[in-house]
């Protein structure tokens, strides 16, 4: 049975931080990419950033310089570091692994 974990969502002012974590796990497949979205209300969800098991990366232009993806492909655990958060990074944030799995979500309220 395919599980996504995510974790780390939460309240957090203007300015701050939050990381969040997803672990994949019953996957018998290879993990090639794993990846953030993001769905805020009456919106459609989106691409945050996304990592390949090579390395390579790519994000939404709204976060770019704010945000890191990482992953560690032993642990089969991606990471967003989000720095700087604006209010309207506020959404219910989606793990997903090679464009076929998706977590439970979690939410992430950027507010004061």
């Amino acid at each position: 049975q395919v599980q996504l974990v995510e974790s780390g969502g939460g309240l957090v002012q203007p300015g701050g931080s939050l990381r969040l974590s997803c672990a994949a796990s019953g996957i018998m497949t290879r993990i090639t990419t794993m990846g953030w979205y993001r769905q805020a209300p009456g919106k459609q969800r989106e691409l945050v950033a996304r990592i390949t098991n090579g390395g390579n990366t790519n994000y939404a232009e709204s976060v770019k310089g704010r945000f890191t993806i990482s992953m560690n492909n032993a642990k089969n655990t991606v990471y967003l570091q989000m720095n700087s958060l604006k209010p309207e990074d506020t959404a219910v944030y989606y793990c997903n692994v090679n464009s076929a799995w998706w977590g439970q979500g979690t939410q992430v309220t950027v507010s004061s």
